[in-house]
């Protein structure tokens, strides 16, 4: 009789914490919001608030197209004048979960609004479905490609492949951001995936954007994180504003989770950001 009492005690704290993480998983994200001076700032430009998401990863409990739809009003309720999306867009990584929700998402995302545009790259996530990710993005207007270089404003996007997924290719990046200053003066940002791509930019370079991490997603008093993986520099890049020698890397919780729908210690986020002169960097 005890050790019945016994299970059933256990089963019901189980319950109750996967509960708890449940919830905390559907949350609505933590709006962060930081300054940021940038060095190539060019003269005259007036400063740019830019909302970074990653990891959306719909398709399962913890992000359905409910709760991706709140999201996006969330996002617009901000007024960003560019919305860069790090990469995820789904849960699962099969074909045929591909296939089934990359219209769904593409849909939902065609509801996000920015003067400067909005502009996606991929995550290890989206490489399935033989690209019904990227395709089902651009149909719905999105700018969603990767290793090439745009303009937004006084902004010159490095919109990079993910190194997690083997997708990052920096060459045709540097040689797109410098072809576009010629024209006129811009200020550099990478985006990316993973963060770990910052082992392969100048030390003087600027800023780099990212998700990927979760920010540990399960991160738990004294122990800290379950699983890291950024495989830069142990848990150096593993969530938040860091400061880098002469670069800033600004890392993402995500809205969603890929595995385990919970979160403990991690909340989910995204960044709103104002970039300009002159401008002392903040958390």
């Amino acid at each position: 009789m005890r050790g019945r009492i016994a299970l059933a005690l256990l089963l019901a704290a189980f319950a109750l914490v996967a509960a708890i993480g449940l919830r905390n998983a559907r949350a609505d994200p933590l709006v962060r919001e930081a300054a940021i001076a940038l060095p190539d700032w060019p003269p005259g430009a007036r400063p740019v608030r830019v909302a970074l998401l990653s990891d959306l990863h719909l398709g399962n409990l913890a992000t359905d197209e409910a709760r991706l739809a709140r999201v996006v009003a969330i996002v617009n309720a901000r007024r960003p004048d560019v919305v860069l999306i790090a990469g995820d867009m789904l849960a699962g990584n099969d074909d045929a979960t591909a296939r089934a929700l990359a219209m769904p998402v593409a849909r939902i995302l065609r509801g996000l609004r920015a003067p400067l545009g909005v502009y996606a790259v991929f995550g290890n996530h989206d490489e399935a479905g033989g690209g019904a990710v990227p395709r089902a993005l651009a149909r719905a207007g999105l700018s969603a490609t990767e290793n090439i270089a745009v303009r937004a404003g006084p902004l010159g996007l490095g919109l990079s492949g993910d190194t997690a997924a083997g997708t990052a290719r920096l060459g045709p990046v540097f040689l797109g951001l410098d072809k576009l200053r010629r024209t006129r003066p811009l200020a550099s940002v990478f985006v990316t995936h993973s963060p770990d791509l910052v082992q392969f930019l100048p030390a003087d370079h600027a800023l780099l954007l990212a998700g990927h991490t979760h920010c540990g997603q399960i991160v738990l008093p004294v122990i800290g994180p379950l699983l890291n993986v950024s495989r830069t520099n142990g848990n150096r890049y593993r969530c938040g504003l860091v400061h880098d020698g002469g670069r800033i890397v600004v890392v993402s919780a995500g809205i969603g989770t890929s595995n385990l729908p919970l979160r403990f210690g991690a909340p989910p986020d995204l960044w709103l950001l104002t970039l300009g002169p002159g401008v002392r960097s903040s958390r």
